[in-house]
Parts: structure tokens; C-alpha cells; sequence
């Protein structure tokens, strides 16, 4: 009698053993399952902030040079942050973001930078796009060759805004600025 039960007891610990091991299998995956979870909404959370720094300028009115060369600059600073040469073409598989801007006058020109450029010839290219921009705001007659930057310039060229998104990616990978009529 005292083996039976001594077999009862090692039959009932061996039982217990499995159910608590069985517990810890089952949470082991819940919360993997959880954490993945979590990890794939903040993906999701940071790629809509991302697009949002480029979306919000789609469909708005008013859209003048200085907020091209915004998006051109936030363009060029992700084109560096993934080491993106200035030779990259923008597929939509890869990382990088194309900035486009047309010209009433005709033609397209991609005004973003890549990695191979350097910070101070980043600025020197942007400088020249708002200058080119405010020429014609200039009185003709005027012999002063310097620009003012100033944000409320009546005359200033208005651009339109059309973003596109990767299928493969979920990110905008290009964005045209057309110049309005």
C-alpha cells in the first residue's frame, strides 16, 4: 500500500510538473506573440510619422519655393541617412525619395541630394532654387544683384503637391511639385 501511494504521489508531481511547464510555454509564446505585436504597430506608427512630414503638403494651397526646398531638404537628409548615392533611382523598393519640380516653363528637375553631395553644396543648391524662384519677382530695371528672402512676396510662384507611396514599402517615394498656372 505505501508503494501505490508513493506511485499516486510521483504520478501527481510529475502531472503537476507538466502543467506548470505547459503554463510557461503558453506564455513564453503570448507574450512573443505580444512583443511582436507591439513592435509591428510602432513600425506602422513611424512610418505614417514619416510620411506625414511629406503628405501634409499635398493638396494644400500656397504652396511657394520655400516649402520645395523644406521637402527637397527632409528628402535629402533621409537620402543621407540611408547612404543613398544621387545616382539612385526612386523605384519604391528602395529607401530612397525623389523630389521632383516642374516648371511652368517646361521640363522636370529633380532637385533632391543624395549622400555624395556635401552639406555646403546642399545649401548652395537650394539657395539658388529660391533665388531663381524670386528673380522674376525682382523689378527688371533694378541694377542690385543680391536677393532678399522674404516670406511674404506677393508675386512668388505657387507649386502643387503630388505624393507616391511604395506598394512594397508603405513610404512615399516621390513627390512632384508642379508650378501652377
Amino acid at each position: 500500500m505505501e508503494n501505490a501511494s508513493k506511485a499516486l504521489l510521483m504520478a501527481a508531481s510529475v502531472l503537476i510538473g507538466l502543467l506548470i511547464l505547459s503554463l510557461a510555454v503558453y506564455l513564453f509564446v503570448s507574450f512573443g506573440s505580444t512583443s511582436a505585436e507591439l513592435h509591428k504597430q510602432q513600425e506602422e506608427q513611424r512610418l505614417i510619422q514619416f510620411n506625414s512630414q511629406f503628405s501634409s503638403y499635398e493638396g494644400k494651397d500656397n504652396i511657394t519655393i520655400y516649402d520645395v526646398v523644406t521637402i527637397a531638404n527632409l528628402a535629402t537628409e533621409s537620402n543621407i541617412y540611408y547612404d543613398l548615392p544621387t545616382t539612385a533611382i526612386s523605384t519604391g523598393k528602395n529607401n530612397y525619395i525623389s523630389v521632383s519640380l516642374k516648371k511652368k516653363t517646361g521640363g522636370i528637375r529633380q532637385i533632391d541630394r543624395g549622400s555624395n553631395t556635401n552639406a555646403e553644396d546642399i545649401r548652395k543648391f537650394y539657395n539658388n532654387l529660391i533665388k531663381e524662384d524670386l528673380a522674376r519677382v525682382k523689378n527688371p530695371d533694378e541694377q542690385d544683384s543680391t536677393v532678399s528672402i522674404i516670406e511674404d512676396e506677393p508675386d512668388l510662384a505657387l507649386y502643387n503637391c503630388k505624393v507616391e507611396y511604395s506598394n512594397i514599402t508603405g513610404r512615399i517615394y516621390k513627390i512632384i511639385f508642379t508650378e501652377k498656372s
